[in-house]
């Protein structure tokens, strides 16, 4: 069996454009979960802390926070219950 290093098989497998798309859509997704969970723990806020004053069910924030997909909205609420603005950036 031959070693293959995981970044060497990362770049093989981006040359397709299907699979680098959805590679691209998941890790624009963990990125925002990582900036909710960030922000979060900054604030010094549980999940449930957050979801009371975001008024944002406790099981969506730790739904986001594993990465799954949500909505400008509750982004936007859970910005704004932090003092925060909310930004979306195409780059």
């Amino acid at each position: 069996m031959v070693n293959t290093n995981f970044n060497d098989y990362l770049q093989e497998q981006l040359k397709d454009p299907e699979f680098k798309q959805e590679f691209d859509n998941e890790t624009t997704k963990l990125e925002s979960a990582i900036a909710v969970s960030t922000i979060r723990k900054q604030s010094g806020l549980s999940q449930r802390k957050l979801a009371a004053i975001s008024k944002v069910p406790q099981s969506t924030i730790a739904r986001i926070e594993r990465g799954d997909n949500t909505s400008i909205d509750t982004l936007t609420k859970i910005a704004n219950a932090l003092g925060k603005k909310l930004t979306v950036k195409f780059s």
